[in-house]
């Protein structure tokens, strides 16, 4: 089986790196690591595919240290703990401490976290880390404390073409091959400035015929539809598929809603991006017509943090499959947009009635605030008749209940039972 066209085009040297300027150009940070051999712990920050464990690997290569990794998708404490035991061993005969290299560092919990602290204090590894997710959320502050962070760009349309270019005139396999640029618009589209999409479609395209090619935009487009499971296994098509996702629990689809659950999930989508959604979905969709919804979603969101992949598919499915059979009402996402809306246009003056208003100082009471405030407590049911708005909007409505479902059905009964015809 060939080797996958990325993994091919690996740069070998700091020389060959594209992109990251601000990095490693002449006066970059990583440069000056490379001359002097200091390099403190860090965290590499940036989207997939823009050359975090490439930028970790040249570091280490450069400065002949040993470079030990590993996945915070499919490694644990006692994996790190041996991890840093090796290097505690190799250190008697090491100069400069070894490298650790975690890529997903934002998928290790609090206690796996915890565990590289001792050894990064010490000084028996020295850290990097990869995120895709702003470690000032994910990372735990000790061991942030302990880190520089470097933040990564996507790449520009004219790195990528710098990509495009070295992969058809240098790579082995391609350069033997009558290759022709006619059209790049589609493939840095799919691209998205990352590096690694644009070889991986790079492959699909050569993949698709034997001999000379010409690339344009349409034939991108053909290859990637005629390969579109290969397509979104790395992830190419995350908005698309997040979009139908969010569609399909609107729509009230458990089993299209969990096909797509199942696409992000095999695709490596972080689960705590999923569990974010979900979140939103329940307020936004789901809203008053089955209140439960935002609970168990917020449970879900908690659950996901605490336990990780592979448990957290279950609570994931568990949550989308109860938001997609739930009664739909967007009622709440309505009444807030309109009332912003409202208030954003908004040129009028408009006073708080002064029965609504605090009266702390005995001047502010003397001028009528607080006074004929009526207590809902004091009365019969927890409800009497005053004006809550400001005068000049009286009767005005921002919330509109949805009859169509049971639960808002009852609360439309209810305020109409309270309030008459004043809301309409």
């Amino acid at each position: 089986m060939s080797t996958p066209l990325a993994e091919r085009l690996r740069p070998k040297s700091i020389e060959e790196y594209i992109g990251q300027t601000h990095l490693v150009g002449q006066n970059g940070v990583f440069r000056k690591f490379l001359d002097t051999g200091n390099v403190p712990s860090f965290i590499l920050w940036g989207p997939p595919g823009v050359g975090k464990t490439t930028l970790a690997k040249l570091v280490a290569n450069h400065l002949g240290r040993p470079f030990y990794t590993l996945s915070a998708v499919t490694s644990g404490v006692k994996d790190v703990r041996e991890v840093i035991e090796t290097a505690r061993k190799n250190s008697l005969f090491q100069a400069k401490s070894a490298f650790l290299f975690i890529d997903e560092i934002h998928r290790f919990n609090k206690s796996q976290q915890d565990s590289l602290l001792g050894a990064v204090e010490q000084g028996i590894v020295t850290l990097i880390g990869a995120t895709t997710e702003n470690p000032s959320f994910e990372v735990i502050s000790p061991l942030l404390s302990r880190c520089q962070v470097y933040i990564l760009k996507s790449m520009n349309d004219d790195e990528l073409q710098t990509l495009l270019m070295r992969a058809i005139t240098t790579d082995e396999e391609l350069s033997k091959r009558n290759i022709t640029i006619s059209q790049t618009a589609a493939l840095f589209k799919f691209s998205g400035g990352d590096a690694r999409k644009l070889l991986n479609i790079l492959d699909i395209i050569a993949g698709a015929s034997d001999g000379d090619f010409d690339i344009t935009d349409d034939y991108v487009t053909e290859c990637l539809q005629q390969n579109i499971a290969l397509y979104d296994k790395n992830g190419e098509q995350h908005y698309d598929v997040i979009s139908a996702f969010i569609k399909s629990v609107r729509g009230s689809d458990p089993n299209a809603a969990i096909y797509y659950l199942a696409r992000m999930l095999a695709g490596g989508e972080e689960p705590r991006f999923i569990a974010r959604r979900l979140v939103i979905l329940a307020s936004e969709d789901i809203g008053l017509a089955n209140p439960n919804a935002l609970l168990l979603a917020n449970a879900c969101f908690d659950t996901v943090h605490k336990i990780g992949m592979p448990e957290a598919r279950i609570t994931l499915a568990e949550t989308t499959i109860y938001l997609a059979t739930s009664p739909k009402s967007n009622s709440a996402y309505m009444a807030i947009n309109e009332a912003l809306a409202f208030v954003n246009k908004d040129t009028t003056n408009r006073p708080v009635p002064l029965h609504l208003r605090n009266a702390p100082t005995k001047l502010m009471s003397e001028a009528g605030y607080g006074k004929d405030y009526k207590y809902a407590h004091d009365y019969a049911g927890g409800f009497v008749e005053q004006e809550f708005m400001p005068e000049s909007l009286t009767g005005h409505t921002f919330y509109h209940p949805n009859t169509q479902n049971q639960q808002e059905q009852k609360i439309a009964e209810r305020m109409k039972a309270l309030w008459k015809e004043k809301y309409k």
